[in-house]
């Protein structure tokens, strides 16, 4: 790759997509007989490319997302109620423009977290941010900021990322301030910026989270309306996975 004279240069320019491919280019239009600028179109496509591929790791790193968790890499077979068709349409990403929210509800080990997440993969490849937490690891990082006077600015990211998962939500109790406070970011996104919000608890069972009656009333109010809900019924696809390992190994 670094034999070709050029090759020097395009690292120097910090032109690594096009040094990369800079050999089997050259060879690919000296055998079809390019014009210059045929050849220097290939070159700056695959800059483009290679600038374009980083963004979204970088982007994918900084939204916390695991890599594996896409919408190609779902199994539909083990849950067989999840809509394809609703999940093509979500992964347009028109629920983002539109500042709504998707709920996922249902057993713990059913793949809401997987799909949360392979819906804000999609966002990335729309351009836009986002960002995957635990629900009781964000409320309690905010708690944290309060201390080491970054509360204030961990809030406003909160409020203003253009797509906010929040996992697990009713899992662990929550304190008053933290309740506060998930009320606070529900509030200020409500129809500017979408939540993914993912629960093993029903929504009737939400309001037991917030405690307090009028939060909880002002909070769901805001989060059911404009939501898309996807209830995912049936077995743990974690603990069907475990037993057909198990068995798999009793027959070898």
């Amino acid at each position: 790759m670094l034999a070709h004279p050029l090759a020097p240069k395009l690292k120097a320019l910090k032109l690594s997509g096009m040094a990369e491919t800079l050999e089997p280019r050259a060879q690919t239009a000296q055998q079809e007989s390019m014009a210059p600028l045929e050849f220097l179109a290939l070159l700056l496509d695959d800059e483009l490319d290679r600038r374009e591929q980083n963004r979204l790791r970088r982007r994918i790193q900084e939204a916390k997302l695991d890599e594996a968790k896409t919408l190609s890499r779902f199994e539909f077979t083990a849950s067989a109620q999840v809509s394809k068709t609703l999940l093509a349409d979500l992964a347009l990403c028109r629920f983002v423009e539109r500042g709504e929210t998707v709920l996922l509800v249902g057993p713990t080990g059913t793949g809401k977290s997987h799909l949360a997440q392979a819906l804000a993969h999609e966002a990335i490849k729309h351009g836009y941010r986002a960002l995957f937490q635990p629900t009781h690891a964000l409320l309690a990082s905010l708690h944290a900021g309060r201390a080491d006077g970054s509360y204030h600015k961990m809030l406003k990211r909160f409020i203003q990322i253009d797509v906010l998962v929040l996992d697990d939500f009713g899992l662990v109790p929550l304190s008053q301030s933290a309740i506060e406070d998930l009320y606070e970011i529900i509030r200020e996104r409500y129809e500017r910026r979408s939540i993914i919000m993912t629960s093993n608890r029903a929504t009737e069972e939400w309001s037991e989270v917030f405690g307090n009656p009028l939060l909880a009333s002002a909070a769901l109010d805001r989060l059911t309306h404009h939501a898309h809900v996807i209830e995912i019924k049936g077995s743990s696809y974690r603990q069907k996975q475990r037993k057909t390992t198990s068995a798999t190994k009793k027959l070898g």
